[in-house]
């Protein structure tokens, strides 16, 4: 799993900048031209000697913040449709390492939400994150009461089915943390498009009761409009707590949901 998020992540990070951004530290990040309302006591006189323009010596922000993950292991997560390469919990995962291994690679801190109560960096930390995935006990639809730090960004990975009312209670209790992030829901492509016909049996995978359907195709269109509406509740509820939200199928490749991960990651990462 590691190998394939570094993969993933490796690819990514070709078209992505870092999140190097001009602030206070002691790192030289760059030179730019003085313009109009800059300190003057900030021009670099030797560089500005090189040429006919003054310059600024700009440094690197150092004020590392922590990225609290989630990946949900319940039952439903780990079952996969033919269609699927994957089941929905290995592609959670695998987003979540790669996720974490592009937010270190730019100096962030890590931490797993159920796993250790610490922040972690650089690549050991990478690999105490993957040990403590591997550790992870099963279930759990939503992510326990576990603390998170202050103003920390939070990134929560899962098929998102739970009833609106308990995803947003979990929601509104790590936005009053208080805490911006993101919602990435994950989903088979069977329970995407219903694909099935004639007579189906649905066995349920927590504890709900067996449903046998004599047409399908009947009802394909009632289920799309129920799923649009558990959808179009999530994004209610993310916008209510200025989190994002998004949805990935797994027969669709890994790196296009990473990068709409890291990118609406970036713009929060830069407030302070």
């Amino acid at each position: 799993l590691q190998v394939a998020a570094e993969r993933v992540a490796a690819t990514v990070a070709q078209g992505v900048h870092g999140r190097r951004r001009v602030g206070q530290g002691d790192s030289f990040w760059q030179y730019r031209p003085f313009s109009v309302g800059d300190d003057a006591a900030r021009i670099d006189w030797r560089q500005s000697a090189r040429s006919d323009r003054h310059y600024v010596r700009e440094t690197e922000w150092e004020a590392a913040q922590t990225v609290c993950l989630w990946r949900d292991g319940s039952a439903s997560m780990r079952w996969r449709s033919k269609a699927a390469p994957v089941d929905k919990i290995e592609r959670a995962e695998l987003l979540l390492l790669a996720l974490a291994s592009l937010l270190v690679r730019g100096g962030e801190r890590v931490r797993l939400i159920g796993g250790e109560p610490r922040s972690l960096s650089g690549r050991v930390g990478l690999d105490r994150l993957a040990d403590q995935i591997a550790r992870l006990p099963e279930g759990g639809g939503m992510p326990p009461e576990a603390p998170t730090p202050r103003h920390a960004r939070v990134v929560l990975i899962g098929d998102l089915l739970s009833p609106l009312e308990e995803i947003q209670r979990t929601v509104a209790r790590l936005a009053g943390t208080p805490s911006t992030g993101h919602l990435l829901q994950v989903l088979d492509p069977a329970e995407a498009l219903l694909p099935y016909e004639g007579r189906v049996r649905f066995e349920g995978l927590e504890r709900e009761a067996d449903m046998l359907i004599p047409r399908v195709e009947g009802v394909r269109g009632a289920y799309a409009e129920r799923l649009a509406a558990q959808q179009h509740g999530l994004q209610a509820i993310a916008t209510a707590a200025g989190w994002g939200f998004a949805v990935h199928r797994t027969d669709h490749a890994p790196e296009a949901a990473l990068l709409g991960l890291y990118t609406a990651l970036a713009p929060q990462m830069g407030r302070r």
